[in-house]
């Protein structure tokens, strides 16, 4: 992890993750990236020459500046490397450009919890930044005193495309000598037996060095439900899941898991794209 890059638009919700983002850079020696994303007609900016026929975008654009100097100033950023970026379009296309640009290895964004997904920070493109990012999403509920991972709950059908994501969840667990919990929710309409679900999950893990993991079987009315509920029992400082880019979140278990797991979870939830 070399590159993190953290949206904000410096609220309560924004310091939170960048606190995280920061917890996660400094034993890394990784790089941060803040991205600013602005509302308003930049593109009739001119950045050489400072005119502008529109007096408001160039106010935003410096009191924009400003809180960034303001912030850069935080005690918690002190020794890393953080790069002040501010993007005219608020889209998601913006934050998977900016990725593509600065070989961005995670996302680490905030969230209002409950409100839900879309009442993200950046607004409600935010829920298409966890369903596509290329990389890693962090999304971070509440305020940190310190980001520690003992017990990680990687939630999966265990099915063949979700090897690469279990990879990328080992070497997160790995950096935090963190344990798994391997968990295949088990629901009424989607029900296979135990044994069928062990032999499933041994055989997906198989070839992995990793040996630090517990495997569960777990019954629920849903999906989501089945993991929230898990995830309560373990005390879990975080939940992970894969997803399939386009097709939505976390479209295991032959179905696609709907956005309120991320938007309910009261603990951190990290995605990975298959």
């Amino acid at each position: 992890m070399n590159r993190i890059l953290v949206p904000t638009d410096f609220s309560e919700q924004a310091e939170n993750a960048l606190k995280v983002a920061a917890m996660l850079a400094k034993p890394n020696n990784a790089e941060i990236y803040l991205l600013h994303m602005m509302e308003i007609p930049m593109q009739q900016i001119d950045p050489i020459n400072a005119h502008s026929d529109v007096p408001e975008a160039l106010f935003f654009m410096k009191l924009a500046h400003k809180k960034f100097e303001d912030l850069m100033d935080s005690d918690f950023l002190e020794g890393i490397t953080v790069h002040e970026t501010v993007k005219a379009d608020l889209t998601f296309n913006e934050i998977k450009e900016a990725c593509k640009e600065f070989n961005i290895d995670m996302i680490v964004m905030g969230s209002h919890g409950a409100k839900g997904i879309k009442e993200m920070f950046v607004g409600s493109n935010a829920e298409k930044v966890v369903r596509t990012s290329e990389v890693p999403v962090l999304v971070i509920k509440n305020k940190h005193q310190s980001f520690i991972v003992n017990d990680f709950v990687f939630a999966s059908d265990f099915k063949n495309d979700n090897r690469e994501t279990y990879k990328q969840a080992v070497q997160f667990a790995e950096s935090f000598g963190a344990r798994i919990h391997l968990l295949m929710v088990n629901t009424a309409s989607n029900f296979i037996t135990t044994i069928e679900a062990k032999e499933r999950i041994h055989d997906f893990i198989s070839g992995q060095s990793f040996d630090n993991y517990s495997i569960n079987i777990y019954n629920d009315i849903s999906v989501e439900q089945g993991i929230l509920n898990f995830s309560k029992d373990v005390n879990a400082d975080l939940i992970g899941i894969s997803t399939h880019g386009r097709q939505g979140i976390a479209h295991f278990f032959n179905g696609s898991i709907s956005e309120d797991l991320v938007n309910h979870a009261k603990r951190p939830v990290i995605t990975f794209k298959i």
